[in-house]
């Protein structure tokens, strides 16, 4: 995907697979997936072993941190259907792993187990179509088959298995604590390399990534490090080191600062001995990657100084759009101007310096795209969890 065409926000794998596709072949299922131990319960989650902010405050649980009923309702009615399908609005109304993910973290965010069981049916009977315990990463209505290729997206599998751990600890469901092991033990054994010379690798399929794939490989997207769930993983899977995905992540933004911007760019190759932007991909910081700092600050890990690029990047004097950034001269290219983006900057600059949130922080509006109004939403849950206290101005 180039950059002058329509961007399709949250889904990197789309651009990725069509790049890949040049050194392998459609996906297919993985065959003869092993068993998959009974499901372990563990109270309370194990703290984990990355670096911590200093000062930062314990988080609270997911559950109940969507403390306004009414921007639930509003979203639930502009972007879940009635069998539980996450609409992206912006994308040919396709769905896929991670907006079912989002979904059913924001349904736990609010207490909604009623919306959380249809999203997770939904998930369950279109994306769950492999022979493995992983999703389909891409549903598109009107054709058949709706999902024509089987490969996975990591992110999306994360954020399910973490979204099914937080509905287990907070109804006491076991068959959620379950599903969200059998999905965690897999997204370990298939897509993490634990002992790659740059740490704990987090693959972003099962196929198309990897060194034996890719001249370029491996190819990682550090926004699919989804901080604040390696924290919650252990409850269900405690056999794997989850924290090491937390400390490699880190290492890995501190070492992928491009240009003079010092930013990451969406796709990362780590052929060499030192992370560079990827072959074949535009070299930005882009719809994806602005992701990065929302799970640092959610998951409250990193040092000062693993923060301040993207701080330098959105302190900037017009806050009223989120730049996209070519890492190769530090251009500004394009800007994404739904208000539910800039909830990210807002976030991080209370977090980091805080500064005052905006007067639109506390109401996403109601005539914005799927992936901004999540980010929105999330941005506002991490906020609570983290207990962050930066009052209107």
């Amino acid at each position: 995907m180039t950059r002058t065409m329509r961007p399709l926000p949250g889904l990197a794998l789309c651009a990725a697979l069509a790049v890949v596709s040049s050194w392998i072949g459609p996906a297919r299922a993985q065959d003869g997936a092993s068993p998959v131990p009974p499901a372990t319960a563990i109270p309370g989650a194990p703290s984990a072993k990355g670096d911590a902010m200093p000062g930062a405050a314990k988080a609270t649980v997911l559950v109940d941190s969507l403390k306004n009923p009414d921007l639930w309702r509003s979203y639930r009615s502009r972007f879940v259907t009635e069998a539980g399908r996450v609409v992206d609005t912006a994308n040919g109304l396709i769905s896929h792993s991670e907006g079912q993910g989002y979904g059913m973290l924001l349904a736990v965010a609010a207490n909604d187990r009623v919306t959380f069981e249809r999203l997770w049916g939904w998930t369950r009977a279109n994306l769950m179509v492999r022979s493995d315990e992983l999703m389909a990463w891409r549903w598109e209505p009107g054709k058949r088959p709706a999902v024509a290729d089987l490969n996975n997206a990591s992110d999306g599998d994360v954020l399910v298995a973490w979204a099914l751990t937080e509905a287990a600890e907070a109804w006491d469901e076991p068959s959620y604590r379950v599903a969200a092991r059998r999905m965690a033990v897999e997204v370990a054994r298939k897509t993490i390399l634990f002992k790659d010379k740059n740490g704990a690798l987090l693959l972003p399929a099962v196929s198309g990534f990897s060194a034996a794939e890719r001249a370029d490989g491996p190819l990682i997207n550090l926004s699919y490090w989804v901080f604040p769930a390696f924290a919650r993983l252990p409850i269900v899977a405690p056999e794997f080191d989850w924290a090491a995905l937390t400390a490699s992540g880190l290492n890995l933004i501190r070492r992928s600062r491009f240009g003079t911007a010092k930013l990451p760019t969406e796709w990362i190759s780590l052929k060499g001995d030192e992370p560079r932007p990827a072959d074949g991909f535009p070299p930005l910081f882009s719809y994806n990657a602005i992701r990065i700092p929302l799970y640092m600050v959610w998951a409250g890990v990193g040092r000062p100084s693993d923060y301040e690029p993207f701080v330098a990047l959105w302190s900037g004097p017009d806050r009223e759009r989120l730049p996209i950034v070519d890492t190769a001269d530090g251009r500004t290219v394009e800007s994404l101007s739904e208000s539910g983006y800039t909830a990210l900057s807002a976030l991080l600059l209370c977090d980091r310096k805080g500064t005052p949130l905006p007067d639109g922080f506390g109401r996403p509006q109601g005539n914005e795209n799927y992936y901004p109004t999540t980010l929105h939403l999330l941005s506002m849950v991490a906020l609570q969890m983290r207990n962050l206290s930066c009052p209107a101005r």
